[in-house]
């Protein structure tokens, strides 16, 4: 039996769940190839599942659709690829009832993308196309010998034929030009990071969530399943000793019903299956029995080896360790699912009480939905935001849910852009704000040692999600700084002329200033971008460290000089009045006027604590404690002001939205 050794691999959908487990195992055992995964992360899709592999220098990620033919081409020819395994696809087979042509276009046109690149190159020493056990159709039920490899394919669903018009494809490309390809039909496959709109995952977090678990049908349909390193491991097999021109069955004598399933996972989660089960409404058409014969796989020398039982409780410990692995999938849970992205919302479906409506704000989905009155209205705005952790995030949060707004914080990290894409199209926002970016640990000092860690998220992050948002048509309220200007002759401190947003920043004295800087000056080719110029920012929490006025009550010392600042209180219901009347451009966003640090702590002492006392010292001082030197400006906010009439000055501001309401002084 001869062996292939590959060089380069080129694995599609390999953030999916079969190929991604493939990925991994391949990226670990053999160091001395390359893995390239090309995947356009669709909503069965999670970066995640490719974390053990990430750090691995014989592993690169692209994200793409294998139905571009110039990327394909691209990657074939600068990745010197050798061999193709094509995962890609749409295999969901509920959701093909729904829209079949997204089928068609991912299985089939997909497909024929990838075989037309590899004739055309020339270079593909092996293409080992993923099929499935359902292009065979329905296996008799008192069949004793399953369905080998040269059994007639009969689809009964649009996916399935479009798995089997692939195949034709696959054997076409063998045999007229030469294409040295491999077939293989598997399974049912399941395990860890599966998305659940597949049976056991749905049933594991259903299980978890306290929900029966609905059995299309009667339940008595039979199915064998795998688990997915025995999977991983097969396609191991295949790679390395599959012969060109065949075809091979992955599969499993063991097989269950449904309702069999339905059991084992709620004697699981101890909850009585008579209780824990409910019967559905059938598929349009559900095959009765799939039946493999897998001898020839096992005549290379793979063999199963997770017992059911096992493989089992090992899935039920991953997903109830990672629930949230995959956000928001109340959609999928649903009996009936039909999604094309990710889904939400399976509250709105009461057993019994349904119809299909098709919900065109969220997802081209089909979800059942309780009959009312009237038809639920898609929200008018929603909003992605970025800085959970940061403390101007955290308030913005905290404001759409006093306002009603929907709201949801991206869990991509800025500088990966497919995470952000994935960020997306999970949430789909009308608005994104990003008040994610590095201010240093505990000041600005920490970014004078840490500057490609600065770099990194100020510059490239904060330009990545404004290049995503600006291919999706959407506005993105950048939170920025005005300490990027220092007073000059042209602008003299306590002459009352700020700097205009149209000035040029000119005080370079620190690195996080530097990098502010540089960011604002490129977001201008930007016309989806509305910066905000935030100073120095104070809100009525006083016991936030973060905030300018606890921070100056804290220290030994402190310079006394007029500034410009930002009253969150009064700012950031305003920043979302702002994304409402879609403004664009640089503002600066700061109260109107100066006030200096005497006079702050003058009102301190006023408000909160009368035997407050304080030191002064000055520049030169200053500058022997601190690494970088501070920027000191007065922004003018006659912009803002214009469009804001009502917004107060800086000294105003701080007595009705922080002192006054933190008064721990009599009233004099």
């Amino acid at each position: 039996m001869s062996t292939f050794t590959p060089k380069n691999i080129l694995i599609t959908g390999a953030a999916g769940f079969i190929a991604s487990h493939v990925a991994n195992r391949l990226v670990r055992n053999y160091p001395e190839y390359k893995i390239v995964v090309l995947d356009k992360l669709d909503y069965c899709s999670n970066l995640k599942n490719l974390l053990p592999s990430n750090s691995s220098p014989n592993f690169k990620f692209v994200k793409g659709d294998i139905g571009s033919a110039d990327l394909v081409n691209y990657l074939l020819i600068t990745e010197n690829i050798d061999t193709i395994m094509h995962f890609a696809a749409q295999t969901h087979v509920d959701n093909s009832f729904g829209n079949s042509f997204e089928f068609t276009k991912n299985n089939i046109y997909g497909t024929h993308v990838l075989l037309e690149a590899c004739k055309v190159t020339g270079q593909i020493r092996r293409f080992i196309h993923v099929s499935t056990d359902e292009v065979y159709g329905e296996t008799d039920e008192d069949a004793i010998v399953g369905n080998h490899e040269a059994s007639q394919l009969l689809p009964t669903n649009p996916y399935s034929a479009t798995k089997a018009g692939a195949e034709m494809l696959v054997m076409a490309y063998g045999r007229s030009y030469g294409l040295p390809v491999i077939t293989t039909r598997g399974n049912n496959v399941y395990g860890p990071n599966q998305f659940p709109e597949k049976l056991i995952p749905k049933f594991i977090l259903l299980a978890m969530r306290g929900k029966t678990l609905p059995i299309h049908g009667d339940g008595a349909n039979v199915r064998s399943y795998l688990y997915c390193e025995d999977v991983a491991e097969a396609f191991e097999v295949v790679l390395h000793k599959g012969e060109v021109g065949h075809v091979y069955n992955i599969g499993t004598k063991k097989e269950r019903r449904v309702t069999d399933v339905a059991r084992d996972i709620c004697n699981l989660f101890n909850m009585d299956p008579e209780k824990s089960i409910q019967f559905v409404e059938n598929r349009p058409f559900n095959d009765q029995r799939y039946f493999l014969d897998d001898q020839k796989l096992k005549n290379l020398g793979w063999s199963e080896k997770t017992t059911w039982e096992e493989g089992l409780k090992k899935t039920m410990e991953w997903y109830t360790s990672n629930p949230d692995w995959w956000g928001d999938v109340s959609g999928a849970l649903i009996p009936h699912p039909r999604m094309l992205m990710m889904p939400g919302g399976a509250e709105k479906y009461e057993s019994g009480k349904s119809e299909v409506a098709e919900i065109s704000n969220q997802t081209k989905m089909l979800v059942p939905t309780v009959k009312t009155s009237s038809t639920p209205q898609k929200p008018a705005f929603k909003f992605l935001i970025y800085g959970r952790t940061g403390w101007i995030g955290g308030l913005l949060g905290k404001l759409c849910e006093k306002q009603g707004i929907p709201y949801e914080y991206g869990k991509g990290r800025l500088q990966d852009r497919a995470s952000l894409l994935a960020d997306l199209v999970a949430v789909k926002p009308t608005h994104v704000f990003n008040a994610a970016g590095v201010t240093g640990r505990p000041n600005v000092d920490w970014c004078e040692s840490h500057k490609t860690e600065t770099i990194r998220t100020n510059v490239a992050g904060t330009l990545t999600l404004a290049d995503v948002c600006r291919e999706h048509g959407l506005l993105m309220m950048n939170f920025a700084t005005g300490c990027i200007f220092e007073y000059d002759a042209a602008h003299p401190e306590g002459s009352g002329i700020g700097f205009k947003e149209e000035d040029t920043p000119n005080f370079i004295g620190s690195f996080y200033s530097k990098t502010k800087a540089m960011v604002e000056e490129l977001l201008k080719e930007y016309d989806n971008v509305c910066t905000l110029r935030v100073r120095m920012p104070i809100s009525s929490d006083l016991s936030n460290p973060r905030n300018f006025i606890t921070k100056i009550s804290r220290y030994n010392k402190v310079v006394n000089i007029p500034n410009s600042m930002t009253i969150l209180d009064e700012l950031l219901p305003i920043s979302i009045e702002m994304a409402k009347r879609n403004l664009r451009g640089i503002w600066n966003f700061t109260n109107p006027g100066v006030v200096s640090h005497n006079e702050i702590l003058e009102m301190y002492k006023e408000y909160i604590d009368s035997d407050f006392k304080w030191t002064n010292f000055n520049l030169e001082e200053q500058a022997k404690v601190i690494i970088a030197p501070r920027s000191n400006n007065e922004l003018d906010a006659s912009k803002l002001k214009k469009e804001f009439p009502e917004l107060l000055s800086i000294k105003e501001s701080l007595i009705k939205n922080v002192f006054e309401p933190n008064r721990k002084t009599p009233v004099a």
